[in-house]
C-alpha cells in the first residue's frame, strides 16, 4: 500500500469522498454540536471514513440531536435541500417524516439493534411541496469509546419508481380483471403446472357453478373432467408452449350442488409467459355454445330423418303408380262380363266373406247392378251356396237349391231384386296370396245340366283374378295409409325443422350478438382504460404540483381516445352509417400514391405486383375510406403470407352486361374491379361466407378485431358497389371490391389560401345536446376570439338566431332533441339567411339525414369524434371560403 510512508494528520480521516469529503472538510463544525473535527472521537473518525468511501448511500446521524453527515451517494436524498442539510439535526433535517424515521432511529440507539424498513412510505419534502416516496432502508447502532451507542449508521435508497411500476401493474390488473369479470364470455387463470385458479370470472361462475375456485388445482375443482381431456390438453399447453383452441368441445359437469349435464364449450387455451420466456401459467377463454350446438344437432338429424322419410314416400308413391295400374278394376268387370255373355248370358256374381260379421258382400260383375260392393244384411245374404266358398276347386250343382233356414226352395237365394231364378250353379272359392278363404265366385243357370269343364276352368280362372284384385285393393287401401300417415309426418317433420330452423337461426343470432358485444366491450374497456388512467394520472400530478412526464399521460390519452375513433368509424362502417365525402377519383392515381406505404407495411419477405388498366374509369367514392379499405386488406394479405409470397393489386373496368364469370354477378351497370390477391395459406370453404361478419377472424386473441372485413364490406356497399371474395386453401385469397362507375369529369378542388386560425370577430350559433362537446366547442372558437352563441336543441336555436343581431355560420349537430334534427333547422336558418353557412357536427348519420352525396354550396360535415383544433380549422376555412364567395 502506497500510504506507508505518509504522516497521518488530525484530520487526515476526512480525505478522500468526494464533494461531500470536500463539503465537510470545508464545514464550519464548530457552529455545531459536534464541535471541530480534530476534537472527534475514533469511533465518529472510524464511521464517517467508511461512510465518505461508500458507493452505496450512506449517511451517519451522531450524537444526541443526531447530527446529519453523508457521502456523494447518499447526497440526491434531500433533493434540492442538500447540501444545506449537512450538520443539521435530523429532527429539523425530516421534520415532515420525523414521525415514522424519529422513533425508529430512537428505539436503534435505545434498544441497541439495527433495524430495517422496505417499501416504506416517507412524504418527503421536494420543490417546496411533499411528495409520496417510499424507501428500503436500515438504521445500525454505532458504539462510543465509553460503550454506549453514540450514533447510528444508515443506508439505503430510494425505491418509488419500482413501487409505483408494481402499483401501476396492479391497478392495470385489477383494471383488466374488472374487464374479464365484465365478459360476456367465461375466463380464467390457471398457475403453475398443477394448475391452480388464480381467477375466475362471474360467466365462468354461473357456467360451472359456486366451486370455491381460488387456490385450488384444476383436479380438486372439477373431479369429474378425468378421463374427458381436459387435464391432458392443459397439461399439453403448459409444457410445449402452444396454444390450443377447440370449438364445440362436450364437457360433463357433475356438481355437487347441481344436476349432471353435458355442455358444449368453445374455447382458447393460452400460455402465459415470464420475461424469460418460460410458462408460469394458462389464460383460458370461452363460450357456452351448447343451445347453438344442440340445436344444430337437432337440425342435422330432422334433415336425414326427413331426406329418409321423403325417400320412403317415393318409393311408396312409386308403388302407388305400379298398383294403380294392377288394380284397374273396370278391366277387371269387363273381363268377368265378357266371360258371362260367353257362358249364354246366365248371371255371374260374388260373394265374399266378411270375418268380422255374420253376411256376405256381393259384388255383382255382370254388370246386372252397378260394380261395387253392396252389403246384404240379415239372412237373405246367406245363400245355401255359401259352404262351397269354403272347398277347394269348384264345385257344381244340377239340382234344385235348397235354403234349409227356410225349409222350402228359394229360386232366387236372397239375391236383389232383378236376378233370375237359378235352377244350376258353379261355385269356386276366392284365395287370396297368404291362402286365406276371401268368399267366392258363383255361375247360375236357370236351366239344370248347362256346365261343361271348360265353364269350371273359366270360373277357377276368374277366381283366381279376383283374388289379386282384392288383394291388391287391401295393398293399395294399406299403401294409402302409410301414404297419409307418411305425409302427416312429414308435415310434422317439416314444422319441427323449421322450428329448428328458427331455434338455430336465433341461437346464431344471440352468439353473434355475444360475440358482437363482447368484441366492443372489450376493445372499448381497453381503449377507456388508457384514457381514464392517463387522466387520473395527469389530475394526481397536477394535485401535487408536479407537471413533468405529463405529455406521456397526454399522448397515451389521445393515442386511446383515437383508436377508439378508429374503432367507432369500422362499427359505423359495417352497419353502413357513417357519412361519406364522395368525389370523382381516379382510382389507378390513387392505388399508385399508396405504393410507398402498402411496401413498408407487409414488409422485404414478400414481392408487390401490380396490374393497372391504362383507361380505367373514375369512380366516384371517399378517397380516404378507401385507401383505409386497401391498408386493411394488404395487411391480411401479409398476415396470410407468414413466408413470403407475392401480392397482387390489379384494376379494370368490368361491366355487368358481358354476362360472364364475376360480371354476371354484379348488378347492372359498369364498375371499377380493385382486386387483392396473395399466394397464402387460403380461407377454409366453410368460413368463407362469414369473412365479412363483425368480430369474426381466425387471427389469435389480441392480433385482431374482426372488424376489418366488415367495415370494408359496409364502405363498399354504401357507395353502392359490391365485394366478392375468392379462396382455395394453400394456394391464397382474393378480394375484389366493385365500385360503380363515374361518367363525369374529374372535378378540380377549389383554390384556397391559407386558412386563418385567429377570427376577425365573427359572429358562430353552436347548437349540441351534449354539454360537454358544446363546452369544448364554444370554448375553443371564444380563445380564437370569435362571438359565440349556444343552444341545446333546435328550437331554441332558432329562437336564438332571430334575435341575433348578425351571424356568420351555424354549427349544429344532427341528431338533435326537440322534434327538430339538424338538417332540419339548418334549412329553417337558411329560409331567413340564404347565404348562411352550414357546418354539421354529427357522430352518426345517414347520408339522407345531411342530404345525400350532395350537400348544398356552403354546407360541409365534420365527423365526430374530433379535436378542437381541427374543429377550430374547418370553422375558419369555412368562415374565409364564404367572405371569399361574398366578395
Amino acid at each position: 500500500m502506497k500510504s506507508d510512508n505518509v504522516q497521518v494528520g488530525p484530520q487526515d480521516f476526512l480525505l478522500g469522498g468526494g464533494k461531500m469529503g470536500q463539503l465537510i472538510r470545508d464545514f464550519d463544525w464548530a457552529s455545531t454540536s459536534l464541535g471541530d473535527p480534530a476534537h472527534w472521537p475514533q469511533s465518529l473518525r472510524s464511521a464517517i471514513s467508511i461512510c465518505l468511501h461508500s458507493s452505496f448511500p450512506t449517511a451517519i446521524y451522531w450524537g444526541e440531536d443526531f447530527c446529519l453527515l453523508y457521502n456523494d451517494a447518499w447526497a440526491p436524498i434531500p433533493a434540492d435541500r442538500h447540501p444545506a442539510v449537512l450538520g443539521r439535526p435530523a429532527r429539523e433535517v425530516w421534520s415532515a417524516i420525523w414521525d415514522v424515521v424519529g422513533p425508529q432511529l430512537e428505539a436503534a440507539v435505545r434498544d441497541a439493534e439495527g433495524f430495517s424498513a422496505f417499501d416504506q412510505l416517507l412524504m418527503m419534502e421536494r420543490n417546496g411541496s411533499l411528495h409520496e416516496t417510499w424507501w428500503n432502508y436500515s438504521f445500525t447502532p454505532i458504539r462510543g469509546e465509553n460503550g454506549r451507542i453514540a450514533g447510528v449508521l444508515n443506508q439505503g435508497h430510494e425505491v418509488t419508481e419500482r413501487v409505483l411500476a408494481e402499483r401501476r401493474k396492479a391497478q392495470e390488473l385489477v383494471r383488466q380483471r374488472k374487464m374479464f369479470e365484465q365478459a360476456p364470455g367465461f375466463i380464467t387463470i390457471l398457475n403453475g403446472p398443477e394448475h391452480r385458479f388464480e381467477f375466475v370470472n362471474q360467466s365462468y361462475t354461473r357456467l360451472f357453478g359456486e366451486r370455491d375456485y381460488v387456490g385450488k388445482t384444476i383436479y380438486e375443482a372439477f373431479p369429474e373432467l378425468a378421463g374427458q381431456g381436459f387435464y391432458e390438453w392443459l397439461d399439453a399447453v403448459y409444457s410445449t408452449g402452444e396454444r390450443l383452441v377447440h370449438q364445440r368441445t362436450p364437457i360433463q359437469l357433475n356438481h355437487p350442488d347441481a344436476p349432471f349435464e353435458l355442455r358444449y364449450l368453445d374455447f382458447i387455451y393460452e400460455p402465459l409467459l415470464d420475461e424469460a420466456g418460460q410458462v408460469t401459467g394458462i389464460f383460458c377463454e370461452g363460450y357456452d355454445v351448447t343451445e347453438a350446438h344442440l340445436s344444430r344437432a337437432a337440425l342435422e338429424a330432422s334433415e336425414a330423418a326427413l331426406r329418409e322419410e321423403t325417400r320412403t314416400l317415393e318409393t311408396l308413391n312409386r308403388v302407388n303408380t305400379e298398383l294403380a295400374l294392377e288394380l284397374d278394376l273396370k278391366r277387371l268387370v269387363q273381363t268377368v262380363t265378357d266371360a258371362g255373355r260367353e257362358m249364354t248370358g246366365a248371371e255371374i256374381g260374388g260373394y265374399f266373406h266378411n270375418a268380422t260379421s255374420d253376411h256376405f258382400d256381393l259384388f255383382t260383375l255382370s254388370g246386372v247392378q252397378s260394380p261395387e260392393l253392396a252389403r246384404l244384411p240379415g239372412p237373405r245374404a246367406s245363400p245355401v251356396f255359401a259352404p262351397a266358398f269354403l272347398t277347394a276347386g269348384v264345385m257344381r250343382s244340377d239340382d234344385m237349391l235348397l235354403d234349409p233356414r227356410y225349409g222350402r226352395i228359394s229360386p232366387h237365394f236372397g239375391l236383389p231384386t232383378g236376378h233370375v231364378p237359378l235352377r244350376s250353379y258353379l261355385a269356386v272359392p276366392v284365395v287370396s296370396r297368404s291362402g286365406e278363404v276371401l268368399g267366392g265366385l258363383f255361375y247360375g243357370h236357370p236351366e239344370p245340366g248347362q256346365f261343361t269343364p271348360r265353364h269350371e276352368k273359366l270360373m277357377s280362372a276368374l277366381a283366381a283374378q279376383a283374388a289379386i284384385a282384392i288383394d291388391n285393393a287391401t295393398l293399395f287401401q294399406q299403401v294409402q295409409s302409410v301414404n297419409e300417415t307418411l305425409e302427416q309426418r312429414v308435415l310434422a317433420r317439416s314444422q319441427e325443422l323449421s322450428e329448428a330452423h328458427s331455434a338455430l337461426r336465433q341461437a346464431h343470432k344471440m352468439e353473434a350478438v355475444g360475440q358482437l358485444t363482447g368484441g366492443i366491450a372489450h376493445d372499448f374497456n381497453n381503449l377507456l382504460a388508457g384514457i381514464i388512467g392517463s387522466l387520473e394520472m395527469i389530475e394526481r400530478r397536477i394535485a401535487n404540483g408536479r407537471v413533468e412526464g405529463l405529455d406521456r399521460y397526454l399522448n397515451a390519452a389521445h393515442d386511446s381516445a383515437n383508436r377508439a375513433a378508429t374503432l367507432t368509424q369500422r362499427l359505423l362502417a359495417f352497419s353502413r352509417r357513417q357519412t361519406l365525402d364522395p368525389k370523382p377519383t381516379d382510382v389507378n392515381r390513387l392505388v399508385a400514391g399508396m405504393g410507398q406505404l402498402i411496401s413498408s407495411t407487409i414488409g422485404p419477405s414478400i414481392s408487390i405486383r401490380t396490374s393497372a388498366s391504362g383507361d380505367l374509369w373514375l369512380s366516384k367514392i371517399d378517397a380516404p375510406q378507401l385507401e383505409s379499405a386497401l391498408v386493411n386488406l394488404t395487411l391480411n394479405a401479409r398476415d396470410a403470407m407468414p413466408n413470403g409470397g407475392e401480392l397482387t393489386v390489379q384494376t379494370r373496368n368490368i361491366s355487368a352486361d358481358s354476362a360472364t364469370g364475376v360480371a354476371a354477378q354484379l348488378p347492372a351497370g359498369d364498375f371499377i374491379e380493385i382486386s387483392v390477391s396473395d399466394t397464402g395459406t387460403g380461407i377454409a370453404a366453410d368460413i368463407l361466407d362469414r369473412i365479412f361478419d363483425p368480430f369474426f377472424t381466425t387471427k389469435p386473441i389480441g392480433q385482431g378485431t374482426g372488424l376489418g372485413l366488415s367495415m370494408i364490406h359496409g364502405f363498399v356497399h354504401q357507395s353502392g358497389g359490391t365485394i366478392q371474395a375468392r379462396s382455395t386453401q394453400g394456394a391464397g385469397t382474393t378480394i375484389s371490391l366493385y365500385l360503380p362507375r363515374y361518367p363525369g369529369d374529374r372535378e378540380q378542388p377549389p383554390a384556397r389560401s391559407p386558412s386563418q386560425s385567429q377570427s376577425r370577430g365573427e359572429s358562430v350559433l353552436v347548437i349540441d345536446d351534449e354539454p360537454h362537446v358544446r363546452m369544448l366547442m364554444c370554448d375553443a372558437l371564444r380563445e380564437r376570439g370569435y362571438q359565440v352563441n349556444e343552444a341545446m336543441d333546435g328550437p331554441s336555436g332558432l329562437q336564438m338566431l332571430r334575435s341575433m343581431a348578425s351571424i356568420d355560420l351555424l354549427v349544429t349537430d344532427v341528431g338533435l332533441p326537440g322534434g327538430m334534427n339538424g338538417r332540419q333547422v339548418a334549412d329553417a336558418a337558411r329560409a331567413l339567411l340564404p347565404s348562411l353557412e352550414v357546418l354539421f357536427v354529427t357522430g352518426y348519420a345517414e347520408n339522407s339525414a345531411v342530404g345525400g352525396d350532395q350537400l348544398a354550396t356552403g354546407m360541409a360535415v365534420l365527423l365526430k369524434p374530433f379535436g378542437m383544433n381541427r374543429f377550430a380549422q374547418k370553422v375558419g376555412e369555412m368562415l374565409q371560403a364564404g367572405a371569399s364567395a361574398h366578395d
